[in-house]
């Protein structure tokens, strides 16, 4: 039986023998009686990108947890749970395996037919958008604590990370020789795809510090060896992946070997989903990469 039939079931019986004052009271614990059902009913509970989950472990709700996508590795503990494969890759049936009542969902995920089925299943689904800036990650939070009925650990949590954020964009912006970098996304097939911007990597160098040579192009963008000769960056960053060990190879490919980057052996690798979540771990990241930076800028000679 729904809340609203309830509440009028009620208010009729009572109705004639009941003052305003009793009633008011009658109802407010039937809606409380109503919330706490739904909050009970949020037990299982599937989150699909890695930000999510981690956020879901910060507000120490992953006891809800029945299973999670391929990008959320961190905590560790995290990948112990059932697995429902890559997010832009997800399987309909894989994810309601799992008897979720609750799917927490990145924006982006995918194939649309899958995701088109999980929003017509009989199940809670919350849908959250991906903004990268210090913005976006509190959106985050609140979007996922909102629909964890957690209101006082999602706002501890949104206090901490501002808090955090805020100390380490200024911890970053200390920097005295901001240098000029590419994100190479993949260096396959002659040329290499690199990050502009309105992408998850231009954000993450901008708050550390440091320049963006491809913030003309939108997105990830294919350039040729003359353009990279061209942009001369002097920071040459990529995302680590498990099981090369080869990545240092790329400042010897050609237009790479003759750019200041190449010719200084200035490379910097990082994990994927800490550089690029814009979640709780966001902060540490633009600490960790503008550390990378000062000692890159400390052997760079002075712009003239």
């Amino acid at each position: 039986m729904g809340l609203l039939t309830k509440v009028f079931n009620s208010f009729s019986i009572l109705l004639p023998y009941a003052g305003a004052a009793l009633l008011s009271v009658f109802l407010g614990m039937l809606i409380g009686q109503a919330q706490a059902e739904t909050m009970q009913q949020d037990q299982r509970i599937i989150s699909i990108g890695s930000s999510l989950t981690e956020i879901v472990y910060a507000l120490n709700a992953q006891d809800k947890l029945v299973a999670v996508d391929t990008t959320s590795l961190y905590p560790e503990e995290a990948t112990q749970l059932p697995n429902v494969g890559y997010m832009r890759a997800l399987s309909a049936e894989g994810v309601l395996a799992s008897n979720p009542d609750h799917i927490l969902m990145m924006e982006g995920a995918g194939p649309t037919t899958a995701v088109d089925v999980l929003k017509a299943a009989s199940i809670k689904l919350t849908e959250v958008s991906e903004a990268y800036s210090p913005q976006g990650i509190l959106r985050k939070i609140e979007v996922v604590g909102n629909a964890l009925h957690l209101p006082a650990q999602t706002q501890a949590l949104k206090a901490k990370v501002k808090a955090d954020l805020d100390e380490a964009i200024a911890y970053a912006q200390e920097q005295s020789n901001p240098l000029k970098v590419v994100f190479v996304i993949s260096e396959g097939g002659g040329k290499p795809l690199v990050a502009g911007r309105e992408t998850g990597a231009h954000a993450v160098i901008e708050l550390a510090g440091a320049t963006n040579v491809f913030a003309n192009l939108r997105g990830y963008k294919p350039i040729s060896k003359e353009a990279l000769i061209a942009a001369a960056p002097e920071v040459v960053m990529m995302m680590s992946r498990s099981g090369s060990s080869r990545q240092s190879d790329i400042l010897k490919q050609p237009g790479f070997s003759l750019t200041p980057a190449g010719l200084n052996g200035n490379l910097i690798v990082m994990a994927g989903a800490y550089l690029l979540g814009f979640g709780p771990r966001t902060a540490q990241a633009i600490r960790d990469l503008s550390d990378h930076f000062a000692e890159i800028a400390t052997k760079t000679p002075p712009k003239s």
